[in-house]
């Protein structure tokens, strides 16, 4: 039996830095999820987040604007990096103003 596929998760908080991996669909169905590793305390105290995408299939708007939220209620954060976006999901993210306040890579 295979087990389910994570979508996120923390996989690296070291101090100031945090990873966060993405995989798969992110949309209003996964959102509660999304908000919830949001709240994560290890974030809360980081002042850069990486953010792997390279997994995500597809991002909806709603999810979009869930981590554009959470990125702009933490003043001491200094860096915001998404790391291997496709286009769609570069689209999704740039559509909801995050190449404002962050690196979007490809």
């Amino acid at each position: 039996m295979h087990s389910p596929v994570v979508a996120m998760a923390i996989t690296s908080a070291s101090g100031p830095h945090v990873v966060l991996t993405l995989t798969g669909e992110l949309h209003t169905g996964r959102l509660q999820e999304l908000e919830e590793l949001l709240a994560d305390p290890r974030l809360h105290e980081a002042q850069e987040w990486v953010l792997e995408m390279a997994s995500v299939r597809r991002l909806d708007l709603a999810c979009a604007y869930a981590l554009l939220r959470a990125a702009t209620r933490r003043p001491q954060l200094d860096a915001l990096t998404f790391r291997g976006a496709t286009r769609p999901v570069q689209r999704s993210l740039r559509d909801a103003g995050l190449g404002a306040v962050g690196t979007i890579e490809p």
